[in-house]
């Protein structure tokens, strides 16, 4: 266990090491500046990013990658099997049902949820589309921990509240609006217009120095 509180942003790199590593050798022994290149940032950085878990290198020469790789995973929890919830088979919610990314061992949409009478019962993805209102029901008997919102923005307050009825530690909210939860649950928000207005921002401003 680290023993300070770990900044979000030191996860995310460990996230963009191990997409890194598993590109190569378990064999290899890479050193912290070798890492650093491949992934884009500095030798002290990930020397600082790793320190928070332990000692991974090896003296004088640096990182096995086998093991780096092993322990990232470790850190990261993806040495177990995350049950997900999906509310919300709208176009959004039908594309991240399709997206290998959540057809991995580490990640895997038990269940999926919306309240069109049109859709419910119908099977996406060789998964049957439930009513909202089985969402307590369903999440404890199959061990959902994680839920994923690509509702409307209307309703997203009302699918985390009974997401976090049913037991839920973590939310993806994809819906364009801010919603509360408990502090006990962690809340990651994708908001994909925000992306895009930040970006045209960064981007008006060089085209004005262009001029």
């Amino acid at each position: 266990m680290p023993k300070f509180k770990v900044p979000e942003v030191v996860v995310e790199r460990l996230s963009i090491y191990l997409r890194a590593l598993k590109k190569l050798s378990d064999e290899h022994v890479l050193s912290s500046q070798e890492l650093a290149e491949l992934v884009g940032t500095t030798d002290a950085q990930v020397r600082k990013d790793l320190a928070y878990f332990g000692e991974f290198g090896i003296p004088g020469q640096g990182y096995c990658v086998g093991k780096l790789k092993e322990e990232i995973t470790r850190i990261l929890a993806l040495d177990r099997s995350w049950g997900l919830a999906l509310v919300g088979v709208g176009k959004l919610g039908a594309a991240l049902l399709a997206y290998p990314g959540l057809k991995r061992k580490e990640f895997q949409i038990k269940a999926v949820f919306d309240n069109d009478p049109e859709k419910i019962g119908k099977k996406i993805e060789g998964l049957t589309i439930r009513a909202v209102e089985e969402i307590c029901e369903v999440l404890p008997r199959y061990k959902i921990k994680i839920g994923i919102i690509t509702t409307p923005a209307e309703a997203a307050q009302e699918i985390a509240n009974r997401l976090v009825q049913a037991g839920v530690e973590g939310i993806l909210n994809f819906a364009p609006v801010h919603i509360t939860v408990p502090n006990k649950v962690k809340l990651k928000n994708v908001d994909l217009s925000m992306e895009l207005e930040i970006l045209s921002y960064f981007l008006s401003k060089e085209i004005r120095k262009e001029r």
